[in-house]
């Protein structure tokens, strides 16, 4: 019998220590059994990934790239947590949101939502998608204020909503020093959505009031979700929320405050999404950038950042939107881990208008899940330390800096809005990341990838219209949505999807997996996809043409052997049958002279599926 030595856990004290080199000579025997002939520094550099931000994420980290020492909690720089405890005493605020004119309705919603698990409202008021400002105390009738804090969103007419809801703490006699809030002033923020301009003046007189009077309560809300929304990239809402963040503190300090006081008056928010380590990486950043703007200040140790995260509007879909909840699942636990103070998870019915009771549910039990079950908040940033982190969350930090002071240089927030460099520069990172979404290089699934063409649409009540006339709005699967509300109206219209064939040759395991690949794109603009015999050949292909119902177009699905073999004559069988496009799914220049075009990963899927579209008579 082997006896094992006593000497703890040093497993692998014997062997020699390996090197970066030697891993990299492994990666290169991999990939050229792919057919990729690199090598040393180049083979790594063919399994790393390009980011938005000029940010590359490369397969594999290791301790000497890792950034400076980032520090403890509650202490500057602040990238491992504002506060001493983080969300280990009892996890972060979870906040949710609500919508609608009617305050009776809102009650009952924010009711129910305080007695099963949400910690904190935020409230739209006001404009043409929040609740009257007088109606504010019917919302919060039977709220205990004293308990559960209130963040307002009231655009324009912030200071009404604010003066409401300080009135309704003096009315039912809350003590300042226990009130918890979020005025929600952010003229600039404002400004971004609707392209009005908003005096700061209310805002400061709001927010010296609140220093003085209110100790809990921050004035300010940094939204950064606004260029988040507009197609902006990570280090670019970080650039903006700085920018931001400055313009506020200059009017504070200038109106009067300390530069405490007035670093103590703002709360920032910023979206949170399904590319967890980003998202992780970008609230750990936040608080690094505005802890350097503090320290440039004078006060390093009061650059704590207040951070409200939002699990993003931008990645939510309307098709196959059960899917959602897993994105903000994902987004809500990178928001956590990130060191968010607050998170609100958006229904996954958000994009269909007001959601129900049943989704508002899922929504609070979301952060639920995480925190008693999954226990995420039991340590202080748990990714502090990973090699990967801590590298992106510095990378990206100076690549926001970089941005800021683009910003600055421009005369400040409301200088770059006006003059169009911020639409510019969110507009050209949008068309960029758009060019892969419409290759499926960002894949979405249930929408460009899986689409279900048999899904049930959900019913809901539409959403009050939110403000418009400045950055646009833009959402993940718009493109693909144009292009599935096309089938749907042919399909009100004729009873009918339009519908391509797909012929498939040889066996399956031939043609299994670019027929899946051809069903997927296909579908993913709404067309019908009919693999129906499971494989043809020049003999039965015009028959299994024609009795597919297709529209004009089919696609040859195999391997690339048998398309040499066959691909030509059941082209030509297609044609014979009424065929008066074919396609192949595979390399171009494959079989060129048997088919019309081809579909391959990393083409132009919206391009080509318009195209398939309008040949087949499907109105735009």
């Amino acid at each position: 019998m082997t006896v094992l030595p006593d000497d703890g856990l040093s497993l692998a004290a014997e062997f020699p220590d390996a090197t970066h080199e030697q891993w990299q000579r492994l990666v290169e025997g991999v990939l050229r059994k792919s057919g990729k002939d690199v090598s040393g520094a180049a083979a790594e550099d063919a399994l790393s990934t390009k980011l938005e931000d000029g940010l590359t994420t490369r397969p594999l980290y290791t301790a000497p790239e890792v950034a400076a020492d980032t520090g403890f909690p509650g202490f500057a720089p602040f990238v491992r947590g504002g506060s001493p405890a983080g969300g280990a005493a009892g996890g972060w605020d979870v906040r949710q949101r609500h919508l609608g004119h009617d305050p009776v309705r809102v009650n009952e919603a924010v009711l129910a939502d305080l007695e099963n698990g949400v910690s904190s409202l935020w409230l739209s008021v006001g404009g043409r998608g929040g609740l009257p400002v007088d109606a504010l105390p019917r919302a919060l009738d039977g709220v205990y204020l004293d308990l559960a804090p209130v963040s307002l969103d009231a655009g324009a007419e912030y200071a009404d909503a604010a003066r409401a809801l300080l009135g309704l703490y003096a009315e039912r006699e809350i003590a300042p020093e226990v009130a918890r809030a979020c005025l929600g002033a952010d003229p600039l923020g404002h400004e971004a959505r609707t392209g009005d301009v908003l005096d700061l003046a209310g805002a400061v007189e709001l927010a010296r009031e609140a220093a003085a009077h209110w100790p809990g309560i921050r004035t300010l809300a940094v939204d950064a979700l606004p260029y988040h929304e507009a197609g902006g990239s990570a280090a670019e809402e970080l650039g903006l929320s700085l920018a931001t963040g400055v313009a506020y503190l200059r009017a504070l300090t200038d109106g009067g405050l300390g530069i405490e006081a007035a670093l103590g008056q703002l709360e920032f928010r910023y979206a949170a999404t399904a590319d967890q380590f980003l998202t992780i990486a970008k609230f750990r950043a936040a608080r690094r950038l505005w802890a350097r703007v503090a320290e440039a200040c004078g006060t390093p140790e009061a650059g704590a950042q207040r951070q409200h995260a939002v699990t993003s509007p931008v990645m939510m879909t309307r098709r196959d939107p059960w899917v959602n909840m897993l994105r903000t699942t994902v987004a809500c636990m990178a928001a956590g881990v990130g060191g968010a103070d607050s998170v609100t998870v958006l229904p996954f019915d958000h994009e269909l208008g007001l959601p129900d009771a049943f989704a508002r549910r899922i929504a609070r039990n979301t952060s639920t899940i995480l925190l008693e079950e999954s226990h995420l908040a039991r340590v202080i940033d748990p990714a502090g330390g990973s090699y990967y982190v801590e590298q992106l969350t510095d990378e990206l930090a100076h690549a926001a800096w970089e941005f800021f002071q683009t910003v600055e240089k421009a005369g400040g927030l409301a200088a770059a809005l006006r003059s169009g460099l911020v639409a510019d520069r969110l507009a050209g990172t949008w068309a960029e990341r758009s060019k892969k979404l419409a290759k499926r290089r960002e894949p979405i699934t249930g929408v460009s990838e899986f689409p279900l063409l048999s899904e049930k649409p959900l019913d809901r009540e539409p959403a009050p219209a939110g403000p418009t006339g400045g950055l646009p709005r833009v959402r993940r699967d718009e493109a693909y949505e144009a292009l599935r509300a096309r089938s749907d109206a042919h399909l009100a219209a004729t009873g009918s999807r339009p519908r391509i064939f797909l012929a498939a040759l040889g066996p399956a395991a031939a043609h299994t997996a670019r027929a899946t690949f051809a069903a997927n794109l296909f579908q993913a603009g709404g067309v019908e996809a009919v693999h129906n015999p499971v494989s043809v050949d020049p003999a039965t292909a015009a028959g299994a043409y024609t009795a597919s119902g297709a529209d004009g177009m089919a696609v040859l699905c195999s391997s690339d052997t048998l398309y040499e073999e066959q691909a030509e004559a059941v082209a030509e069988a297609l044609r014979a049958a009424g065929a008066t496009t074919v396609f192949l799914a595979g390399k171009p220049g494959t079989s060129a002279a048997a088919v019309d075009e081809y579909v391959f990963a990393g083409c132009d899927a919206v391009a080509v599926l318009s195209s398939v579209l309008d040949r087949m008579g499907v109105a735009s």
